[in-house]
């Protein structure tokens, strides 16, 4: 994959993003496998869902933008949603597993 800093056209931008895409939404399967396996430890449905620890990854995730130099606002957001996400899906697991 070519440098941001290399690219000489919009071809080489657009590739650079769709490669950088496909290795995000590679780290994101193993991130819900993390979730798969929380549902098979967590022993309460009640603790799928944890506020605090909600507030906390989604802090630290801005705090990570902040050092890269990405806008914490924008990754605030992400986060939000990759996290109730990843509850819900948490959620599907964990009754799949008790079923």
């Amino acid at each position: 994959m070519i440098l941001p800093e290399d690219c000489q056209t919009m071809i080489d931008v657009r590739a650079g993003v769709d490669a950088v895409d496909r290795q995000i939404v590679d780290l994101l399967a193993v991130r819900f496998r993390f979730m798969t396996a929380a549902a098979r430890i967590k022993q309460d449905r009640g603790t799928v869902r944890d506020e605090a620890r909600k507030a906390q990854v989604i802090a630290n995730a801005k705090a990570a933008a902040e050092t890269a130099g990405v806008p914490p606002e924008v990754v605030g957001d992400l986060w939000e949603r990759l996290v109730e996400g990843s509850i819900a899906y948490e959620f599907d697991r964990w009754d799949q597993h008790r079923a």
